[in-house]
């Protein structure tokens, strides 16, 4: 029987979630399978804003909460286009979800134990709201899991009975799931290490056997990024073990010297010699890089420009070549996504503000591959949303109108927001396009003398930049 919703009470609405879906379902081969069970109201599969691309997951809405529960019960862990769903009710209060009560953390997972696997062992101590094998893209386990339990009570008790037990051919662990915000940062005392720029004939035993030698390993893990390029975590039972492991490996050799000189990588650490440090959060991973290479652009100079809309396929090198006409290209990149495809954006740095200008000029809103170029100075996020907030605010007193003959405006004089929007200069341009907002503009902002015209009157730009005389 499928779990009832939170609170042991049934639910008032018959939504369900659908996970884990292959990226080339649709609402149509949804409606086909989960019409079977009962009549579905309505189907939407969760969708990328700007690329349109599935995010791998979707909500199903029957008519009768009957029907979602025979869903659940019948459908769940079912295979839809070679790739196994996971289904559980919608959460409409996400305060549950990321509340944590309730839910397990499960590591050290054979890779055989896909979700049904990890679903039928915990099922047996309550009701579970959702359980998750991680994995990569192509669908190996990463090793670990996650469990929600309806209570506290039935996570507390598969703590207690599952942990240290014996799960296919390892020996799993088993804990309370904590926030990344709740563990801290705790810069002396940890126990997860970080490693990169290893031998590439190194595998999984290859690791636990070289780390091993400074103190027991509770858990270990050999990864790839979106490039091949291998790295992995190792977690350490005592936090002496794990520092006695950075102090010995960080900056050893790795065998991969060529005799040349040495070489650095994208974060300036030399690719001849292993990366060991403490593994860091996202978030503070990024804090880290974003200090460092903005220190490195200050030393370097020159001007970074921001590229998007780029075609998917596009990729550094080739980045490069679009720009390299209009001068000499200090730094350029271009973020990839898990299967490597282009993000949509990408940057190149030139060493003068007079080239920068020229690539500008020249391939702003230029067609590459169908697809027309934004080019733009690069700005830090802070900078461009004081910018935009400056941009887009109200004046507090308005004038009377906009329109007017020549360059004077209408009644009420200018309009201060309105400056520098009729005649892109150079250096303007090296912000980027503006969008002004005038697409539908309030009455207040027309004088209140006159209704809304039916189609946008954007007013007729001369030579120059200079607006047309209105009519009327």
């Amino acid at each position: 029987m499928a779990a009832p919703a939170p609170g042991g009470a049934v639910p008032q609405f018959a939504s369900i979630y659908v996970g884990d879906l292959h990226p080339d379902v649709t609402e149509a081969m949804l409606y086909e399978i989960f019409n079977s069970v009962g009549p579905v109201a309505s189907i939407r599969v969760c969708r990328d804003s700007v690329s349109r691309k599935s995010l791998g997951y979707g909500y199903v809405n029957f008519h009768n909460v009957s029907d979602a529960e025979r869903a659940l019960d019948t459908l769940n862990y079912s295979s839809i286009k070679g790739r196994s769903c996971r289904i559980m009710w919608s959460q409409r209060d996400p305060s549950l979800r990321k509340s944590g009560a309730g839910n397990i953390y499960v590591k050290n997972l054979d890779k055989n134990i896909d979700n049904k696997a990890l679903y039928d062992t915990f099922s047996l101590f309550g009701n579970i709201l959702s359980c998750k094998v991680a994995t990569d893209p192509t669908g190996n386990s990463y090793g670990y899991g996650f469990v929600h339990y309806e209570t506290e009570e039935a996570a507390k008790q598969a703590i207690e009975k599952v942990d240290g037990m014996m799960i296919g051919e390892k020996t799993v662990q088993v804990c309370h799931f904590q926030k990344r915000d709740d563990k801290g940062d705790d810069k002396e005392n940890f126990t997860n290490v970080y490693v990169k720029n290893f031998p590439e004939d190194w595998d999984e035993d290859k690791i636990q056997s070289t780390f091993s030698e400074y103190g027991p390993i509770s858990s270990h893990a050999l990864r790839k990024d979106n490039k091949g390029r291998p790295f992995a975590f190792v977690a350490f039972e005592t936090t002496e073990a794990a520092k006695a492991a950075v102090e010995a490996m960080h900056m050893k050799p790795n065998g991969m010297d060529d005799g040349g000189e040495e070489r650095l990588g994208p974060d300036g650490h030399p690719e001849n010699k292993i990366y060991c440090s403490r593994a860091q959060t996202k978030s503070e991973r990024q804090a880290e890089l974003r200090s460092r290479f903005a220190a490195m652009d200050a030393s370097k100079g020159g001007v970074n420009l921001y590229v998007k809309n780029l075609d998917d396929s596009i990729d550094e090198p080739t980045l490069k070549e679009l720009f390299e006409q209009f001068g000499t290209i200090t730094s350029s990149a271009v973020p990839l996504d898990s299967n490597g495809k282009c993000k949509g954006f990408g940057f190149v740095c030139f060493a003068s503000p007079d080239e920068a200008t020229k690539a500008v000029t020249e391939m702003h809103l230029k067609v590459i591959k169908g697809k027309p170029l934004y080019v733009g100075l690069a700005e830090k996020r802070e900078a461009r949303l004081e910018r935009l907030r400056q941009r887009y605010s109200m004046p507090s007193g308005g004038g009377k109108g906009m329109g007017g003959k020549g360059d004077k405006g209408g009644k009420g004089g200018n309009n201060p927001n309105m400056g520098g929007m009729m005649g892109m200069m150079p250096q303007q341009a090296m912000m980027g396009v503006m969008r002004p907002p005038m697409m539908g503009m309030m009455p207040q902002m027309m004088g209140g003398k006159a209704p809304m015209p039916k189609a946008p009157m954007m007013g007729m730009m001369g030579k120059g930049g200079q607006m047309m005389p209105g009519k009327g």
